[in-house]
């Protein structure tokens, strides 16, 4: 093979590469916010597509306004009051909706990022403290609690660490959270 082919080759793969940056990144996203709209749009079939989607979203801002009103708060207690007591369901539903409440509700927990020290490596990680005062669980106020996310992947741990191993970040939680899920490489937007 001659110098003009091989290189023509590396310029033809290097291309070949290029487009795979770009494509598989878009395609992932688009097929998965496909695959989740076609899920959410087979919750009520309608044969009318998208109908569907439209319905549950009108159902779930329904319940929302119902829930925030006088009319419908007894009975939301009620219910949160009778799932709280059913044996496995309450572990589920409270921990579900204490998940819920952290990302989404008026009880945002992911708002204070952290570099934390991980015992006598210089290596530190990103976190968020969760919960500073742990008597409930018979930890002493030396000690927090903080969430670390994993890298590409929606799911963490919590680590009990000593406070003094904790340092706040002056940063916007939502680009911690997209740095650490992103494994570092996705850099902070300026605006």
């Amino acid at each position: 093979m001659s110098f003009s082919a091989r290189r023509s080759s590396r310029v033809v793969l290097g291309y070949f590469f290029r487009g795979l940056l770009l494509l598989v990144p878009i395609t992932v996203i688009v097929w998965a916010v496909w695959r989740v709209l076609a899920f959410l749009d087979g919750i009520i079939p309608i044969e009318i597509p998208g109908l569907g989607i439209l319905t549950l979203l009108a159902i779930i801002t329904i319940v929302g306004w119902l829930g925030s009103t006088i009319f419908f708060q007894p009975l939301a207690e009620i219910g949160d009051e009778v799932l709280q007591k059913v044996p496995v369901i309450k572990t589920m539903y409270g921990a579900l909706k204490d998940m819920m409440e952290a990302l989404v509700g008026s009880k945002r927990k992911f708002d204070r990022p952290v570099l934390v020290k991980l015992g006598a490596l210089e290596a530190e990680r990103l976190g968020f403290i969760t919960q500073e005062d742990l008597e409930h669980l018979g930890i002493g106020p030396e000690k927090v609690a903080v969430y670390m996310p994993h890298s590409f992947a929606w799911s963490g741990n919590v680590f009990i660490v000593p406070r003094t191993n904790v340092r706040p970040l002056d940063a916007n939680p939502a680009d911690v959270m997209k740095f650490a899920v992103s494994g570092g490489v996705s850099k902070v937007d300026e605006e």
